[in-house]
């Protein structure tokens, strides 16, 4: 991940002012941060041996037309832009898989499924 040059507007000795650019870019990094700290702590239970079950809001979600990669990444916690990341795709690749523009690549969903530790065949939609 590459610095940001982020340029205080003013500083005291408690506080510092940022522009809203700045603060939301922060505000990205630490929300990308918490998703990848999340996907660690799931793998390591699963690395673990414990199996998971999943709340049947998620079936429905799922039986009711939703895309199964973004009820996964919603239940993951994880932004549309941190999954993009944690699975090594283009965040406008994922957006084009959600909204069902785009089938996804095996490749592609294989990535997405490993970065939200669910098996693959969860992600297809038949």
């Amino acid at each position: 991940m590459n610095a940001l040059p982020i340029t205080p507007i003013a500083e005291t000795a408690d506080t510092v002012t940022l522009s809203r650019t700045d603060y939301e870019a922060l505000a990205d990094l630490v929300a990308d941060a918490q998703d990848l700290a999340d996907a660690d702590a799931v793998k390591a239970r699963l690395t673990a041996g414990e199996t998971e079950a999943f709340p049947f809001e998620l079936a429905e979600r799922i039986l009711d037309g939703e895309h199964p990669v973004i009820v996964f990444r919603e239940h993951r916690g994880f932004t549309a832009r941190g999954l993009a990341e944690a699975a090594g795709v283009a965040p406008s690749y994922l957006s084009e898989i959600e909204n069902a523009r785009k089938p996804g690549s095996l490749d592609a969903m294989a990535k997405i499924a490993a970065a939200l530790h669910v098996p693959l065949d969860l992600l297809v939609r038949q």
